[in-house]
Order: structure tokens, then C-alpha cells, then sequence
């Protein structure tokens, strides 16, 4: 039975990732951080088939520790500060967490099994101000956040231990991926959660920031089943994974609203709050090599993960406030 680490699991990738080495014969275990607020939630109807351990990417020794007793073939580096708009707010931590926990992680496989295979969770954010459309692996990078720059310090210290020491080290840059398990922070997720509150007239309106901004948004399901493709390949690499397809945050309100027959445009309100310092206007991806090398494809369209995160908010709200 193959043996995968996973960090992160709590979070969105985590989850899903959880469920796919599952259903693929594997023994997953999770690290998880000791704090006074940790969220099962999206790994409850798991749990009893995981393998839940104690680390933390602000500390090696954990991690050395974890990997010397649990010795797994795969680890997937999903733990991070993720939530670019926080980045600004925590640049020092997301620093730490983001950037130089990859280091952490990558020296204790090092140090314990230079065979561990590891995939790590890079993003579009380190395109930030694009230098060219679509964008591709090799495509400079120009981060526009702390956390944008923060990833791309763990991309490259990915590169160098893969040249440097040899490890099967993968980076995956994925565009924008989610779903129903999307934090209520982010954009794609306050928006279904806020139209499904109208619609059951829980609110009023809802409140977003820049409108205009594009992004290429697959379903994290999608998703993760490439991060395993990745590290099923016999050479390490870097593969860029996205739809090819741009929507505006724009777009996303009308078919969020739409297919609850409202015009989100007697709903939404712009709020500066909501804008960042410095903003990404335009990221679309080109996963070319990924569908020629991996085989790779997305099976979700954006509508349809649209519609999928309505009917879950609307479920998870008559539920709550005991609607039939």
C-alpha cells in the first residue's frame, strides 16, 4: 500500500486530495497543526480512514520526525498562509510559512529519504503583473503580494533541491481552483454564499472589490488528481494547470445570481475595504504540457463549479437556519 504525507489537510486541496489517494489504494497521513482552533470540518467524513499527526511547517523537527516515522513515498506540500488579501495584513508570517516552510520541508526529506517524492502547491499569484498571455512554466514571474512572492521563493528552493541534490521535487503552478470547500474569504466563495443568503433573504447585499479582475478557475477535484499525475511521472517537474478560460469577478456574479433568477447588479456594492494595494488584473493559464505530458484534463466548466457552490450554500443555509 503506497504512503503519502499530506500538509494542509484541513484546507480545500487537502480534502480532495485526502479522497482521491484514498479511492486509489493509499494510506494517508495528515499533518496537522496544534492550535486552539483546528477545523475538521472539510475532512469529517474521512477522518476515521486518516492518519492525523502533529507538525508544522515553522518547525523542522517536527517535520524530520514525522518523515522518519512514517516514511511515505509521496508528500504533498498544500500547508500555507493562503489568502493573498491576509498576505498584506501578515507579510512576516506568510513569509515563514509559505516561503521558507518549503525550505523545512524540503531538507528534512533530504535528510530522511531522498527518494520521498514531493509535490509543491505553486500558484499563479507569482505571475502577478503578467509578462505575457496566456502564461506558461517558463513565463517570468512578477508577484504582486506577499504572499505572491512568497510562493515564488518556494518554487525556486523546489527547483534548486530537485538540481541540487537530486529529489523528485514537482511543482504544480495551478490557476485558481474551487469548490464547495472554498473558504468564505475568498472571492468565487463569497459570492455563491452571498447570492444563496439573498435568494433565502438572509441579507441584503453584498459587498466585493474590484470587479474587473480575471482569473482562469477550475475545480479543486480537477485539480489535485493532477498533483497525483504529476508525481507519478518517472522525472520531476514543473506543470502549469488551468482552464485556458478567463472570467471577470463580474462574470461570476451574474451566473452566481442568474441561476438563482436575480440581477446581481440590484445586489452587489463595491467596497474599497475590498481592494488590494496592488492588484492582478489578468492571469489565464496555458496547460499545454500538462495535457501532453500528463494526460491531464479538467472535467468541471466554470459554470458548472458556479451552480455546484450555489446549490451547496443554499443546502448548508436551509440546514442552519431550519428552512425545508
Amino acid at each position: 500500500m503506497p504512503r503519502a504525507l499530506i500538509t494542509g489537510i484541513t484546507g480545500q486541496d487537502g480534502s480532495y486530495l485526502a479522497e482521491f489517494l484514498l479511492s486509489k489504494g493509499y494510506e494517508v497521513i495528515g499533518l496537522v497543526r496544534r492550535t486552539s482552533t483546528v477545523n475538521f470540518e472539510r475532512i469529517g467524513h474521512i477522518q476515521d480512514r486518516l492518519i492525523l499527526v502533529s507538525g508544522d511547517l515553522l518547525d523542522q523537527t517536527s517535520l524530520t520526525q514525522v518523515l522518519d516515522e512514517y516514511r511515505p513515498d509521496e508528500v504533498y506540500n498544500l500547508a500555507a498562509q493562503s489568502f493573498v488579501q491576509t498576505s498584506w495584513q501578515q507579510p512576516v508570517f506568510t513569509g515563514e510559512v509559505t516561503a521558507l516552510g518549503v525550505t523545512r520541508l524540503l531538507d528534512a526529506i533530504r535528510t530522511v529519504d531522498p527518494k520521498i517524492r514531493m509535490y509543491q502547491a505553486s500558484s499563479s499569484e507569482m505571475f502577478g503583473k503578467a509578462r505575457e498571455v496566456p502564461q506558461k512554466e517558463t513565463t517570468p514571474f512578477y508577484p504582486r503580494s506577499p504572499y505572491g512572492v512568497a510562493k515564488v521563493y518556494g518554487h525556486w528552493i523546489t527547483v534548486n533541491y530537485r538540481e541540487s541534490y537530486g529529489l523528485h521535487a514537482t511543482s504544480g503552478i495551478l490557476f485558481n481552483h474551487e469548490s464547495p470547500r472554498r473558504g468564505l474569504e475568498f472571492v468565487t466563495r463569497k459570492v455563491t454564499d452571498g447570492a444563496a443568503r439573498i435568494k433565502l433573504g438572509l441579507a441584503d447585499k453584498l459587498a466585493l472589490g474590484n470587479l474587473d479582475a480575471r482569473r482562469d478557475w477550475g475545480f479543486a477535484g480537477d485539480y489535485v488528481r493532477a498533483m497525483w499525475m504529476m508525481l507519478q511521472q518517472e522525472r520531476a517537474d514543473d506543470y502549469v494547470i488551468a482552464t485556458g478560460v478567463t472570467h471577470s469577478v463580474r462574470d461570476l456574479c451574474e451566473i452566481a445570481f442568474g441561476y438563482l433568477d436575480l440581477d446581481w447588479r440590484d445586489y452587489v456594492v463595491q467596497d474599497p475595504r475590498f481592494m488590494r494595494p496592488a492588484e492582478v488584473d489578468l492571469l489565464v493559464g496555458d496547460a499545454s504540457k500538462a495535457r501532453a505530458v500528463l494526460g491531464w484534463e479538467p472535467t468541471v466548466t466554470f459554470e458548472e463549479l458556479i451552480h455546484m457552490m450555489v446549490d451547496a450554500d443554499i443546502a448548508r443555509l436551509k440546514k442552519a437556519e431550519g428552512m425545508q
